[in-house]
């Protein structure tokens, strides 16, 4: 293949080199990750450190920071190449773990029919982690600028980055830009994204002979529903807030007044305004009955990923490098979260859903495409090298 000097020739080197990457994906979803096993967890990030040093040699330094009892961790730095040697790094952010229990590729194999690449986790975000790699590739092999890079890679994303959370906080600290490799949506970069709370509110009352003495005791499940039509009440659909009473359970039988009841709420917010009135309102909740009490457990997992000016900047800059490439970059905001909302809440530019191109995540028809690959792999090596020190925006064509 012939050096890409372009950002059409880097479509080009991409393209020429596109079975190789079919294969690397191949080896890489054939490996189940499934965020709630250690032992595929181990195999897994193993196998991305291996393969990460095949295909673009060994880091400046690594390092593995415990993730038990979920995925690990593990932080690659690449020191810049030409012009870049002095530039910020750039973070590239990707997580292995996936959904998808192991077995489920006995029943959803891999594979590629025509543009279209199936298998668990192929989509969400397998691909994208691929797809970062041969950006590198690309740089490298056509002698461009290329930035310090860190990859920090985790396994536990999809449970709520719990333990991987203060490793990617710290190493976002010096960041020029971040780069998140989840999947796009509908080919779209993420500018925004909300904040999400999980918040557990248990109620304890007191038991009683519902039919021989139904006023001695105070039912948790009546103060449960008056609990659920209060929670839920807080949502406002114009203000991007969001509250879901997804799970409840209480009560022992029929004819015993409830002594326990408990609720799970997912809680989604557009700005921190609407995060402090949401977590004021379910602290400040009682029930009717003062005899029943009240514990609020749980928090806020993601901060909001606001679209800042350092985002739309670095947004600008991508859009205006797919051009080069005859490509329509657009952005969305998304209600989901992703480490990304990490990152964009040090005040770190972001650029989120830089991943496959595809649909279907924690779905069974979840694909990603190989033409999405090709382009947004070469887009992300022209927006990389054009964050080297002294690196300019590549020509189309040359």
């Amino acid at each position: 293949m012939s050096a890409p000097t372009t950002s059409t020739a880097l479509v080009e080197w991409v393209r020429d080199g596109v079975g190789d990457m079919l294969r690397d994906l191949e080896e890489y979803v054939r490996l189940e990750t499934p965020s709630d096993d250690p032992v595929a967890l181990a195999a897994g990030r193993d196998w991305v450190v291996s393969w990460i040093e095949r295909r673009l040699g060994a880091p400046a330094s690594a390092r593995t920071e415990p993730g038990a009892p979920h995925g690990d961790t593990v932080v690659l730095d690449y020191p810049g190449t030409g012009a870049g040697t002095g530039a910020g790094t750039v973070l590239i952010l990707a997580h292995y773990d996936t959904v998808w229990p192991v077995g489920t590729l006995a029943e959803l194999p891999f594979g590629v029919d025509g543009e279209v690449i199936r298998g668990p986790g192929v989509f969400d975000m397998k691909a994208g982690l691929v797809q970062a790699v041969w950006a590198l590739r690309a740089i490298h092999a056509g002698g461009l600028a290329c930035p310090p890079v860190r990859f920090v890679l985790n396994g536990d994303e999809e449970i709520g980055s719990p333990a991987s959370r203060p490793v990617i906080e710290e190493c976002c600290r010096d960041a020029a830009a971040v780069l998140v490799f989840e999947a796009s949506a509908d080919g779209a970069v993420k500018t925004a994204r909300k904040g999400v709370g999980l918040f557990d509110v248990t109620l304890t009352g007191i038991e009683a002979h519902a039919g021989l003495d139904p006023t001695a005791g105070a039912s948790a499940v009546t103060a449960l529903a008056e609990f659920v039509t209060a929670a839920t009440a807080l949502t406002d659909v114009a203000a991007g807030t969001t509250v879901n009473v997804g799970v409840i359970a209480g009560g022992t039988r029929p004819n015993v007044t409830a002594g326990s009841a408990r609720a799970h709420l997912d809680v989604r917010v557009a700005d921190e305004a609407e995060a402090a009135r949401v977590e004021r309102a379910l602290t400040a909740w009682r029930p009717a009955d003062p005899r029943v009490t009240v514990r609020l457990d749980g928090g806020w997992n993601r901060p909001v990923m606001t679209r800042t000016p350092a985002v739309a900047g670095l947004y600008e800059r991508a859009r205006a490098l797919a051009a080069t490439l005859g490509l329509d970059l657009r952005e969305t905001a998304v209600g989901g979260a992703s480490d990304g909302n990490f990152a964009a809440a040090l005040g770190v530019p972001v650029l989120d859903g830089f991943g496959a191109v595809g649909g279907g995540a924690h779905a069974r028809h979840e694909h990603a495409t190989v033409p999405g690959m090709i382009e947004r792999s070469a887009l992300a090596a022209a927006v990389l090298t054009s964050l080297a020190d002294g690196g300019a925006d590549l020509p189309a064509a040359g």
